[in-house]
């Protein structure tokens, strides 16, 4: 038995389920590990959506990033918003497809300033052509807005490209938009939710977006019931190599047991008298 256990094809089996079951493990425990940190995501999500606006020095500061932990809290700011440095975010969805983002900041009466998202507009016709984006009122504005952490390629996954038309961009650098304007910036921006006056036409609003948790956690039982799986598969081979082995072991009958033959059939020549030819 132990000959059959070792025989080449089924080390090579062996081997195989040593490799696949591990394997099957990992993933499932990487899908649960997403699982939970989405779920993470979202719980901060909910809690800070629902908590009360504050002010926006509160929470973010000059030069400074955002905190994980900020994001989606709410938070109030009144200044001009400053139209000659809004900026156009490419390749972003909207009720209505493919569009803009339109960034515009807002001045406060300190001279900070702080990026507002103030929507989505649609896509041109041609990627050299401007869209036609609503102006923001004139004069003081109180502005009401989600907190985000400024954009970059690891947390997007957006790839920067060059050649975009002027005051068009791929992402929300809040580091990098400092650079183009003659004021402080506060860490990260904010997606406008409510403004005061209001603005007619608008761009469209950002909305939420929804975080499914439930996949990841669906993924990671089916890697471990493939595991499990494996293992009764490994387990029914091998009990069947080793009843194929004892069948196998089983000689044919002793020498000398069973009924009787009888006789060999005779091969020698004919004595009687010869057979008739005919009738």
């Amino acid at each position: 038995m132990l000959r059959v256990l070792i025989s080449p094809r089924m080390l090579a089996f062996h081997a195989l389920v040593l490799l696949v079951i591990p394997s099957f493990i990992v993933l499932g425990q990487w899908q649960y590990d997403r699982s939970v940190l989405k779920s993470e995501a979202v719980a901060l999500q909910e809690a800070n959506l629902s908590a009360a606006p504050v002010p926006v020095e509160e929470l973010a500061q000059v030069g400074a990033g955002l905190p994980r932990e900020d994001r989606w809290r709410s938070v109030t700011a009144t200044g001009t918003f400053d139209s000659e440095h809004e900026l156009l975010v490419r390749n972003r969805d909207g009720a209505r497809g493919v569009g803009l983002y339109v960034v515009t900041p807002l001045v406060t009466s300190e001279g900070t300033g702080l990026l507002v998202n103030r929507g989505w507009v649609p896509q041109p016709p041609t990627s050299t052509e401007q869209p036609e984006v609503p102006a923001p009122p004139a004069g003081e504005v109180t502005v009401t807005g989600r907190l985000q952490f400024s954009e970059t390629p690891e947390n997007t996954g957006i790839r920067v490209r060059d050649g975009l038309p002027e005051g068009q961009i791929m992402l929300i650098d809040v580091d990098a938009i400092a650079g183009t304007v003659p004021y402080p910036l506060y860490g990260g921006f904010a997606e406008l939710t409510d403004q005061e006056p209001v603005s007619d036409p608008a761009p469209e609003r950002v909305p939420v977006p929804e975080v499914d948790t439930g996949m990841n956690f669906s993924y990671a039982v089916q890697w471990w019931v493939f595991s499990l799986i494996a293992v009764v598969g490994w387990v029914f081979l091998v009990r069947r190599e080793l009843k194929d082995a004892e069948n196998g072991t089983a000689g044919p009958p002793a020498s000398g047991s069973g009924p009787d033959p009888g006789p060999p059939p005779s091969t020698g020549p004919r004595t009687g008298p010869p057979a008739k030819m005919g009738a």
